[in-house]
């Protein structure tokens, strides 16, 4: 598997983090079919790398209430 290079993105704050800083979660928008996402408070730490269509899908389904079990 290649590395991906992520220090040329451009991060965003998930709108569903909470405003004092704690549970935050950052996504980019760069990368045409994969979605990073990391820990706001690791900006230098690792990130998760989705397949986009997958991320849009897990999105729709948070948005509309979904319940997630693992």
């Amino acid at each position: 598997m290649r590395a991906i290079d992520l220090s040329n993105v451009t991060w965003r704050k998930s709108s569903y983090s909470n405003s004092d800083g704690g549970q935050c979660l950052e996504v980019s928008d760069d990368l045409p079919a994969l979605v990073p996402v990391r820990d706001s408070k690791d900006p230098h730490g690792p990130a998760l790398l989705f397949d986009a269509t997958a991320w849009s899908s897990f999105v729709t389904a948070v948005k509309s209430g979904a319940r997630f079990e693992a």
